[in-house]
């Protein structure tokens, strides 16, 4: 699909540098940075929905749990 957008010069420039160093064309550089854009912001989403859901659950160690570990903590070997 073709589109058109406007970038600030500098990042048009930075972005020419790199596509020739990587040696890939500049749609081929502009469609890469996007879908990381994309994948980065879908991994964001994913964890703030988990964050939602397990925000308000009480995560900490039942206390007679937490004082066996560490009782049992000075007698193993390391």
């Amino acid at each position: 699909m073709k589109t058109a957008i406007s970038i600030p010069d500098p990042v048009f420039r930075n972005a020419e540098q790199l596509a020739k160093h990587l040696k890939v064309s500049r749609s081929r550089l502009y469609a890469a940075a996007v879908a990381e854009y994309v994948k980065r912001h879908r991994a964001a989403d994913v964890t703030d929905k988990l964050n939602a859901v397990y925000g308000d659950s009480d995560s900490a160690l039942d206390k007679a749990i937490a004082a066996i570990q560490s009782r049992s903590l000075p007698r193993e070997r390391w």
